[in-house]
């Protein structure tokens, strides 16, 4: 097997939820065998979320932005992110939920790197979810699995009806247009 894949080449994964997620994903490391590591480059339209807001108990991820703008939900916190920015969310509870809103008019693209450690647990704290991503025995990638202590049959898109997205690039706009104001002063 080759130790390099090029951009172009490397294998995409897309998803959308409703009208506010939508991603396309190149996975790199995973393409090439990468078991503890893994390594994309997402793509995010305008006015959208890749995923939910969601924390990890077992592994770290280090995101840096390639292209675009947009708002990171951290905890709970906003903070505007754009090209060149290096973000670092650790592992641990509510306070360290993340999630990128592309809040600007084009798409928002940005390097993903994260410990693939196994069994994981995810929080969603917008949806009062935990998922638990684990290996078992012929199952390759590994399995991840969804639920809602008040809720039987949950999937991962349950609960997640967007609101937050739309909050999130709501008030983008509306400081981008108030800063658009003072600067015409």
């Amino acid at each position: 097997m080759k130790p390099i894949v090029n951009l172009a080449d490397a294998p995409i994964t897309q998803g959308r939820s409703g009208e506010r997620f939508e991603y396309r994903m190149v996975e790199l490391a995973e393409c090439l065998g990468s078991k503890s590591i893994g390594l994309n480059v997402t793509h995010v339209p305008p006015g959208k979320a890749a995923f939910p807001l969601h924390h990890h108990y077992a592994n770290e991820e280090h995101f840096f932005i390639l292209k675009g703008t947009g708002i990171l939900r951290f905890g709970m916190e906003s903070y505007p992110v754009k090209p060149d920015d290096y973000i670092f969310t650790p592992p641990g509870g509510p306070e360290l939920a993340h999630q990128f809103v592309n809040t600007g008019d084009e798409e928002l693209v940005y390097m993903a790197i994260s410990t693939m450690a196994l069994p994981e647990v995810v929080g969603y704290p917008d949806s009062d979810k935990t998922g638990v991503r684990v290996a078992t025995e012929g199952s390759e990638p590994p399995r991840f699995l969804i639920s809602n202590a008040s809720k039987s049959g949950v999937n991962y898109w349950d609960g997640e009806d967007g609101s937050a997205v739309v909050a999130a690039v709501t008030a983008a706009h509306a400081v981008l247009k108030a800063d658009e104001s003072n600067l015409d002063r």
